[in-house]
């Protein structure tokens, strides 16, 4: 071949090469730009005093705008939901009775409707309209916490600085109005006072709304600043809504959508139209009062616009709904007492305290340790809504009355204490479940007296334990007689799963004086997850394998016992 001509072949093959190359960086390149990045947002829940959970939800951005997946936030809020066609149903239990909230793809207005039919449907107006993308359907995370802060009556917003949402579900939580829904006040991206100023072309901005309650209604003023424009009102429709339309005016959206407690005025929710139109619809009360007219007045002196909505109150109605306001909050304190929402763990001995000890030399405080914490992180795993108090995390020694204390100040609903048995026996095998109350023979006496023999390392053990006797047992048990049926209960409950996920065969629920059980004000239980004093037993439970099992029959055991006891007692609520 001709050296011109191999010169000319080698130039086109590199002048190919480059082009595939610039190409497929070209591909790399805009392949993200197809599809806008999914990503995640942390979701807090708070569902009462120290109590809550956080999971992360599905979100999406879309150019400078943070979208979230109604689905996933509704599942992290614990609501139920199914799509129909161009629409997502959800569905909530939070309020008495509950209700239902249908959301449509493209449209600015989600419908409520109650499961008690006494109660009118609603329709929350919102700034955005949902979007959907591969089945799912979005709103922007400021609409998204609106939307559910107006639904649920329940305080839901992002926080800009954190890029968290807060959701509280514990009750009702507003006061007489809230300035700002789904965003935290102080971290707006815009400011009060730069919404506030007027628009460059002189148009009419609303700045701010105030409500004046009176007995015959109420009084809307709108704060203006800017020219002053023409305006209009429909009267109340059979739903009681009112829409008030400025022309050619503006305001912040976010700030400006509020809803009160109390009162003939509910909520006022902006809406921007794209002509420049400026539409306040304003929710009235028409079931507990009876609107006999509103009116619309400029006031020019202090540049605003003023609603007039005059009304008669239908005593009557308005008793009903304070007394079933009333009701409500009662069941729902109720509600939240009777629920199992911390676990007290006590892994027993620690410290300068080894508890019984193997032949192999396993100890007692090792073993009851290792079972607590794998329990812990079963709970925490199948409940996040349940807190986890443990009495000891680590090697340490804590005195008996202690623990018992830990328990009643943390607020527990359940108390298990978990231990390793030991006999001069070398036969003896099995696990045991006991609950407080006088020994029943003469071998609960002894594995109590060995627990119990712990006292005499405390400090001033004599004084802190003084006058124990068999008398005194008595009477402690009585003391926690309210609690005998649900600590026997428990107990049965978690015999069978200990026995089947452990290596031994179980001996039953017993009953015998174990300081530990003294003091919790809750259900108590005390567990012996097997002899040390039994070679075989001793080398099995000496596995973690094994003593991961036994944790999770625990759990199985109090899962079991959570699922009756709830049940029971939303029941016995109802009745």
């Amino acid at each position: 071949m001709p050296q011109s001509l191999l010169r000319l072949y080698y130039r086109s093959a590199v002048l190919i090469s480059v082009l595939l190359l610039m190409l497929s960086f070209r591909t790399v390149e805009a392949a993200p730009l197809s599809q806008p990045g999914q990503t995640t947002v942390p979701l807090h829940v708070t569902t009462g005093k120290d109590q809550g959970y956080t999971i992360k939800v599905l979100a999406r951005r879309d150019g400078g705008t943070l979208l979230i997946d109604l689905e996933s936030m509704a599942r992290a809020l614990r609501l139920s939901f199914h799509q129909e066609e161009g629409a997502l149903v959800l569905e909530e239990a939070l309020g008495v009775p509950g209700s239902s909230c249908t959301v449509m793809i493209n449209n600015n207005f989600a419908r409520v409707i109650s499961k008690d039919h006494d109660h009118p449907k609603r329709i929350i107006q919102m700034q955005s309209a949902p979007s959907s993308l591969q089945s799912r359907i979005y709103l922007p995370v400021n609409q998204a916490c609106r939307l559910f802060t107006v639904w649920l009556d329940r305080e839901v917003g992002y926080n800009y600085s954190s890029g968290m949402i807060n959701a509280w579900l514990g009750g009702k939580h507003f006061g007489e109005s809230v300035g700002i829904i789904g965003l935290v006040k102080s971290e707006q991206p815009h400011s009060i006072q730069e919404v506030s100023k007027p628009a460059e072309d002189g148009s009419t901005v609303i700045s701010g709304i105030e409500i004046e309650k009176r007995a015959n209604g109420a009084i809307i003023s709108f704060s203006a600043s800017g020219n002053p424009t023409e305006s209009s009102l429909l009267n109340p429709d059979a739903e009681g809504y009112v829409y008030f339309t400025l022309e050619k005016a503006s305001c912040d959206i976010n700030t400006l959508s509020k809803i009160f407690s109390g009162g003939v005025v509910k909520a006022i929710t902006p809406k921007q139209f794209p002509e420049g139109s400026l539409q306040f619809t304003v929710a009235l009360d028409n079931k507990s009062y009876v609107i006999n007219s509103v009116e619309v007045h400029r006031d020019e002196k202090k540049n605003r616009y003023v609603l007039y909505v005059r009304s008669n109150a239908d005593v009557q109605e308005i008793r009903k709904k304070e007394k079933e306001l009333q009701i409500a909050r009662v069941l729902s304190r109720d509600v939240e007492k009777w629920k199992l929402n911390t676990i007290v763990l006590d892994a027993g001995h620690g410290g300068k305290d080894p508890g019984a000890i193997g032949f192999s030399g396993t100890r007692e405080k090792d073993m009851a340790l290792n079972i607590v914490r794998d329990l812990g992180t079963f709970i925490n795993q199948k409940w996040p809504d349940v807190n986890v108090i443990y009495t000891r995390k680590d090697d340490r020694f804590i005195p008996l009355h202690e623990r018992g204390k830990i328990a009643n100040q943390s607020g527990g609903k359940l108390f298990i204490s978990i231990h390793c048995n030991s006999s001069p026996k070398r036969s003896a095998r099995g696990s045991e479940v006991y609950i407080l109350g006088p020994h029943k023979n003469q071998e609960a006496l002894d594995v109590a007296m060995f627990e119990n023999s712990v006292i005499r390392q405390e400090d001033d053990f004599q004084e802190q334990y003084k006058g124990f006797s068999e008398e005194h047992l008595i009477m402690s048990s009585m003391a926690q007689n309210a609690f005998a049926k649900q600590s026997t209960s428990l107990a049965q409950y978690i015999v069978k799963p200990v026995d089947r996920q452990s290596v031994n065969n179980a001996r039953g629920v017993r009953q015998a004086g174990f300081m530990v059980l003294w003091t919790p004000s809750m259900p108590s239980i005390l567990v012996e997850v097997g002899y040390l004093s039994n070679p075989e037993e001793e080398r099995m439970l000496r596995d973690r394998q094994v003593q991961t099992k036994v944790a999770y029959g625990i759990f199985k055991g109090v899962q079991a016992y959570r699922k009756n006891y709830e049940t029971t007692s939303m029941a016995a609520l109802a009745e």
